[in-house]
């Protein structure tokens, strides 16, 4: 029997298994020719920024979500570790309006978290495609962060590429996002700038610049139940 071999995923790290062969790549092509990927097309949103854990807020992951607007008032992600073509799908987040997540159960309130903080901070990006000019581009980020910023998600991530997993392990993890810059600093305590300056660097984006275009989004009214994992 072989022993299993090694590949690269998107971050440089080993996964198991030998790469994929020329056979696996024709087959993926021509099912790609045929099948009908609807519900994956849907996806209209490419957004990145920091989760934490809630049982944990000593540690973070990046996370690159790729949500669909299934109504107004509901979105669905797919978080990645990277936006490449080897990313690892590593949770799923959820987003509710304030009209949804009022009416959810106390407990259940208590899985959401909030959004305001990592849109107005400039922790929370839309990366932008080449040749769209910056002008036009942050004009319509803005407008999307006007959005996402009083809204509330739920994720869970199943991977857990912080520690090194080689694969899922153990149970789905709840995750949340920022909600202040004294809470950043309990992950990473050389703090936000210290945080965002190598997803910036990628990116070619700046958040300070992003804060003061989005200083005059109005401030979001947070139900107490969300973000409960900071206020215990």
């Amino acid at each position: 029997m072989s022993t299993p071999g090694k590949s690269c995923c998107a971050n440089g790290n080993e996964l198991p298994g030998d790469p994929r062969t020329m056979k696996s790549r024709v087959l993926e092509s021509g099912a790609a020719m045929i099948q009908d990927f609807t519900p994956v097309k849907q996806i209209c949103a490419h957004l990145n920024a920091f989760h934490v854990y809630a049982n944990d807020p000593t540690r973070c992951v990046e996370a690159n979500h790729y949500c669909t607007h299934l109504t107004e008032d509901v979105r669905q992600c797919l978080i990645y570790d990277s936006p490449n073509a080897n990313a690892r799908l590593i949770g799923v987040e959820y987003m509710v309006s304030p009209r949804i997540f009022a009416t959810l159960p106390t407990e259940e309130r208590r899985l959401w978290h909030t959004h305001e903080f990592e849109v107005k901070s400039g922790m929370l990006v839309m990366p932008a495609p080449d040749g769209v000019p910056d002008a036009i581009w942050e004009a319509a980020e803005t407008a999307e962060m006007q959005d996402v910023a009083p809204i509330y998600g739920k994720t869970y991530h199943f991977w857990q590429i912080d520690r090194g997993d080689p694969v899922p392990l153990g149970q789905p993890q709840l995750m949340g996002s920022f909600v202040s810059n004294e809470c950043v600093k309990v992950a990473h305590p050389a703090g936000l700038d210290s945080l965002l300056e190598d997803r910036n660097k990628r990116h070619g984006v700046d958040h300070r610049q992003k804060a003061k275009k989005r200083e005059g989004i109005e401030a979001v009214e947070k139900h107490p139940d969300a973000d409960s994992w900071f206020k215990k």
